[in-house]
Formats: structure tokens, sequence, C-alpha cells
């Protein structure tokens, strides 16, 4: 998805909907940063730590630029789970949102409870008093 075009694409969409932030999930990228784009979006990504890691998972977090300037802070945590937390109008509250993307079925229990473990320790450093959005693809099946 650093292909110009696609990131264009989606911060284009963005405007269109008026979105503040869109969470993205199966980005295919390494390693954690951050990529200002040059329509003044932001793209912030968490993916493996090591530059030989298979190209799987990672999940992003797009910012208008409205969402930017609100922007207090962000964190890594690993290939499957990205934080970031915003300024809101009420002093001392933030609104946290946290995007994710869990592991299918098809993954051993491990690396399910792994995954599970390490988001709901995630959640759980979010001050109560914050707001905080959990969002993502979270591999469920209905029916």
């Amino acid at each position: 998805m650093w292909e110009t075009v696609k990131t264009s694409q989606i911060a284009m969409e963005m405007r269109r909907y008026n979105l503040a932030v869109l969470g993205i999930s199966e980005t295919h990228w390494t390693q954690a940063g951050q990529k200002m784009l040059a329509t003044g979006e932001v793209l912030l990504y968490s993916g493996h730590e090591k530059d030989n890691a298979p190209h799987t998972q990672v999940v992003a977090l797009m910012l208008s630029k409205v969402a930017r300037d609100a922007l207090a802070g962000w964190e890594s945590h690993g290939s499957r789970i990205i934080k970031a937390s915003f300024k809101t109008k009420k002093e001392g509250i933030l609104m946290n949102i946290i995007q994710c993307y869990a592991p299918t079925n098809d993954n051993n229990d491990d690396i399910k409870d792994q995954f599970y473990e390490r988001l709901q320790s995630v959640i759980e450093e979010c001050p109560r008093k914050d707001l905080t959005i959990l969002m993502g693809d979270l591999n469920a099946k209905v029916g």
C-alpha cells in the first residue's frame, strides 16, 4: 500500500466521507513508523520489528489533518495492534483509538492467546476516564 496511488486514493475517500481516522488492516508492510502524505494526512503503521519479517498482518491508522493536529501520541504494539491517542475539547480527557487485526481460527491457540492478552493489556493501559474506541478486523464468523 506504500504506492502513492493507493495511499492517495484512501486519503481521497477519507475526505469524501469526512472521516477523521481510518483503521486499516493487512497492509503487508514491515516495521513501525509514520508517513506524511502530500495532501496533509498522516499514516501511522505498526508492523513486524525485523526487516526480513514476512509481509503479513500489519495495521495502520490514517489521520485527517484535524486528527493529525489533535494527535497526542501513538504506540506500536506489534504487527496486529496500534493505538493512537487524541486530545479532546475536554481538558484531561483523551480519545484512544485501538486498531487491531486478530488471528484467524486457523492459527494455533498460543498465537490467538498472545494476541488477546496483548489486546487486553493495551485496553487496560487506557485510563478509565478517557474515551477508548476499539476497531479492526476481529476475524469473526457469523452463522
